[in-house]
């Protein structure tokens, strides 16, 4: 399997599993996960393959910050 290929399965794997999840919470955090998804299937839209893993990679970043934190809870 070739690097572009795993880039796009992982995004896709990833974006798929973080859209499925009902979240919600301070506004300017469910904000920032909801925008690095919609950047995420943008770059992916336009193969820009790095770019859309890593804006997925910060979705996941910033909803787990703020479960942690609890600014964010799932439903």
């Amino acid at each position: 399997m070739s690097v572009e290929d795993e880039l796009r399965r992982e995004t896709i794997k990833w974006l798929e599993r973080i859209e499925k999840l009902d979240f919600d919470g301070d506004k300017d955090f469910v904000e920032n996960v909801r925008a690095y998804i919609s950047d995420s299937r943008y770059f992916l839209e336009k193969n820009d393959l790095i770019r859309a893993f890593e804006c997925v990679v910060w979705a996941w970043a910033w909803l787990e910050i703020g479960k942690r934190y609890g600014f964010v809870c799932l439903r």
